[in-house]
C-alpha cells in the first residue's frame, strides 16, 4: 500500500468536528467562521450551507486543533457566534461522511402543489428500495414547485421503475437521471410542435377554414393515440383541405398558439447554449414560420404542395411520421455535434415514442396514455418551462436568462 493510500485510510478514523452555526442569514457569516477556525490551524473535511427563508445553517467538517486547543476553539467559535446573534454547536467524532452508495441519480420532483404528503411518499419508496437520500435542493418555486433528489445505493433504473408508480398515484411529476457531468451536456432538446411547442393541431386550423375541422380531429385524436397509421391518416387528412386559397396559410399562422412557457424555455437553453429544434407531423408552412420568430437551430416537418394558389390536397417530399421524427433527432445531433444519448425529446404524440425513446432523456409534455407509460418521464402541468428543471436549471438561471435578453 501506498504511503497516500495509507494516509487515505488511516484519515477515515482521524478524530475531527462538526461545526454548526445556524440563525439568521446575512453577509459575512461564513467568512467570519472560517476566519474564526483559521487561528487554530484546522483543515477543511466538508463544507455545507443552506438557507431557507432567510435562516442560515452552516456546517463545518475540520480536523481537530494542535493538542491543547481544542477548548479554546470551542469558546471562540461560541463567542463568535455570539457576538453575530448566531447559535453554535460543536460536536466531536471521527472521520468523514460516510462513503455514498454506488448508483448515484438525480430525482426531479415537480408538483402543483408540492405536498408533504407526496414528498413523504417518495422518500419512503426511495428507501424501500435500497437508496439513500444524500442532498436535496429546491430548482424552483415558480410556475411549479421543483425539488431535486440526490440518491445513491441504488441503479438508475431501478430506481426509475419504483417511482414511476409512485408519480401517478401522488399526482406529481418525477424524471430520475443518472449524476454526473453529462447532464449538462445535454446540449441538444427536439420538441414535437402540436400541442407540444403550440397549443393547437395545425392541420385542424386548416380544417377549420375548409369546414371539415370535426372530422379531422376525430381522425387526428385516433393517430395521436396509436390507434392509425400516421401516414395514412396523413394523407386522409390533407386530402380534405383540396381546394383551399393559399392565403389560408397567413391566417393559420395568425391563429397559432404558443405553450406557455415556450419562449422562456427557448429563450433560457439559447441563452444557456443549447441547440434546439422542432420536428412535425404538421407542415413547413407553420414550422419555417416558427424557426424564424423563435430563433431555432433546426426544424423539420411535412409541405403542403401548393399549385396555381390552391391547396391540391397533397404533402410533397419525405413523410415525418414516427420513424422520421427519430431519425430526424439523429440527423440533427449529427449536425450539431451532440452524442445521441446527450439530446433531450420532447413530445406527446404516439408518433413521438421512437424520438422519445431513442434520446437520452425522452420527455412525454401533457402526453396521451400511452405515451406517459413508454417515455423516461412525463410532465403533466400545462407549462413548457418546467422541462428546464429536469435539465438541473433552477428558476435563477431561467430569470437571469430572461433578464438578459431584456437588457
Amino acid at each position: 500500500m501506498s504511503a497516500t493510500e495509507n494516509a487515505a485510510v488511516q484519515a477515515v478514523d482521524d478524530p475531527t468536528l462538526l461545526v454548526k452555526i445556524f440563525g439568521k442569514d446575512r453577509p459575512g457569516i461564513t467568512a467570519g467562521l472560517f476566519d474564526t477556525l483559521a487561528a487554530f490551524q484546522v483543515d477543511v473535511v466538508d463544507i455545507e450551507q443552506v438557507v431557507t427563508r432567510g435562516r442560515l445553517v452552516l456546517c463545518a467538517l475540520v480536523s481537530t486543533p494542535p493538542a491543547g486547543l481544542e477548548g479554546d476553539l470551542r469558546a471562540t467559535v461560541h463567542s463568535w457566534a455570539e457576538s453575530m446573534k448566531m447559535q453554535a454547536e460543536i460536536i466531536s467524532g471521527r472521520g468523514d461522511n460516510r462513503p455514498r452508495g454506488v448508483g448515484r441519480s438525480l430525482v426531479t420532483v415537480l408538483g402543483h402543489p408540492l405536498t408533504a404528503e407526496s414528498t413523504a411518499a417518495i422518500a419512503a419508496r426511495i428507501a424501500q428500495v435500497g437508496g439513500n437520500i444524500d442532498r436535496i435542493f429546491r430548482l424552483a418555486k415558480y410556475p411549479v414547485t421543483a425539488v431535486e433528489f440526490a440518491v445513491s445505493g441504488v441503479e438508475t433504473g431501478s430506481l426509475r421503475s419504483a417511482l414511476a408508480a409512485s408519480a401517478a398515484a401522488l399526482g406529481v411529476d418525477i424524471a430520475v437521471v443518472s449524476a454526473g457531468l453529462h447532464r449538462r451536456a445535454q446540449r441538444l432538446v427536439v420538441m414535437d410542435v402540436d400541442s407540444t411547442l403550440i397549443q393547437d393541431e395545425v392541420i385542424e386550423l386548416f380544417a377549420a377554414h375548409a369546414g371539415c375541422e370535426a372530422e379531422v380531429a376525430e381522425v387526428t385524436a385516433a393517430a395521436m393515440r396509436g390507434e392509425l397509421d400516421f401516414e395514412q391518416s396523413l394523407h386522409a387528412r390533407v386530402a380534405l383541405l383540396k381546394g383551399l386559397d393559399a392565403s389560408v396559410v397567413e391566417k393559420v399562422r395568425d391563429q397559432v398558439r404558443l405553450t406557455p412557457g415556450a419562449r422562456t424555455l427557448i429563450r433560457t437553453l439559447k441563452r444557456l447554449g443549447y441547440q434546439v429544434g422542432v420536428v412535425s407531423g404538421g407542415f413547413t408552412q407553420v414550422t419555417d414560420d416558427l424557426k424564424e420568430r423563435l430563433g431555432l437551430d433546426f426544424a423539420q416537418a411535412n409541405t403542403l404542395e401548393i399549385e396555381d394558389g390552391k391547396l391540391t390536397g397533397r404533402v410533397t417530399g419525405e413523410i415525418v411520421d414516427r420513424a422520421g421524427k427519430a431519425r430526424l433527432l439523429r440527423r440533427f445531433a449529427a449536425e450539431a455535434g451532440v452524442p445521441l444519448a446527450q439530446t433531450v425529446a420532447i413530445g406527446d404524440g404516439a408518433n413521438d415514442l421512437d424520438m422519445l425513446n431513442a434520446a437520452g432523456l425522452g420527455v412525454a409534455f401533457n402526453a396521451k396514455p400511452v405515451v406517459r407509460e413508454a417515455a423516461h418521464t412525463a410532465v403533466n402541468v400545462p407549462f413548457l418551462d418546467t422541462v428546464l428543471y429536469l435539465l438541473g436549471i433552477t428558476r435563477e438561471e431561467v430569470e437571469a436568462a430572461e433578464t438578459h435578453d431584456e437588457d
